[in-house]
């Protein structure tokens, strides 16, 4: 069994983001890129599939600039068999991203697509549905728990309501929750190894993708900062102080 994870890179989480002065954007010159941690889960989830005899080979897909190899790099370290590199300068949105990898199955023929339930840069949610809804195959999102047998992906996802089990049959999409696994440390030899294993390369405009953003994004700003505290005495004071903002 062949799996596919998506790869994206983002700005590291432990990063505090900076909006660029002119409001267009946030500041990523200099700053730390790191992958996304729901898709190193994805990918750990993968590779344990594979070391249990279920799955035969992990390819690991990103989408975005030459620079994004290096990336990549570190999902093979991980110990991932190859990595696909979808070449483009421009923002991928969540629908376009999705035409894409559906390409990329087509052509791979996987049994199961794994990927993060979310990207920390935009917490879109959108990617895993939108593919499985073009790849018209079952998907399972959320997942906290996977389990691989007799053609189908048993799943637990995590709801509002507590945990819910899911039954897909294979070929299918799985998009993963926090408490999945923790992904492994990447050791050294790894990223030696790593080195050697092949990215195939491919560029955006080849697939045949029609890049059109439903998206329009007017303005970035930092989020207000917090008002200064005020002590109060009794909970008749706090009430009284409530009523005076409006919020009683």
């Amino acid at each position: 069994m062949k799996i596919l994870v998506g790869y994206k890179r983002v700005v590291d989480f432990n990063v505090r983001i900076q909006v660029k002065p002119d409001g267009t954007g946030v500041m990523t010159d200099g700053v730390k890129l790191s992958a996304n941690p729901f898709d190193d889960i994805a990918l750990e989830e993968a590779l344990r599939l594979r070391e249990k005899g279920i799955a035969t080979e992990v390819v690991v897909v990103g989408i975005g600039p030459a620079d994004l190899t290096a990336h990549l790099r570190n999902g093979l370290a991980m110990g991932a068999n190859r990595a696909i590199h979808v070449v483009t300068a421009d923002e991928v949105q969540p629908l376009t991203a999705a035409r894409t990898l559906l390409k990329l199955v087509e052509k791979e023929q996987p049994e199961l697509v794994i990927l993060g339930k979310q990207a920390i840069d935009d917490d879109a949610n959108q990617t895993g549905q939108m593919l499985a809804a073009l790849w018209d195959r079952p998907q399972a999102t959320f997942a906290s728990k996977v389990e691989i047998a007799d053609g189908k992906a048993t799943v637990t996802r995590e709801v509002d309501a507590g945990l819910e089990t899911i039954e897909a049959q294979l070929p299918a999409v799985i998009t993963t929750d926090l408490r999945l696994n923790e992904p492994r440390f990447i050791k050294l030899p790894d990223i030696m190894k790593a080195k050697s294993k092949p990215i195939d390369t491919i560029e955006f405009g080849s697939l045949g993708v029609e890049a059109h953003d439903q998206l329009k994004i007017t303005q970035y700003a930092a989020p207000p900062k917090r008002s200064k505290g005020v002590m109060v005495k009794d909970a008749a004071e706090l009430v009284a102080a409530l009523k005076q903002k409006g919020l009683l």
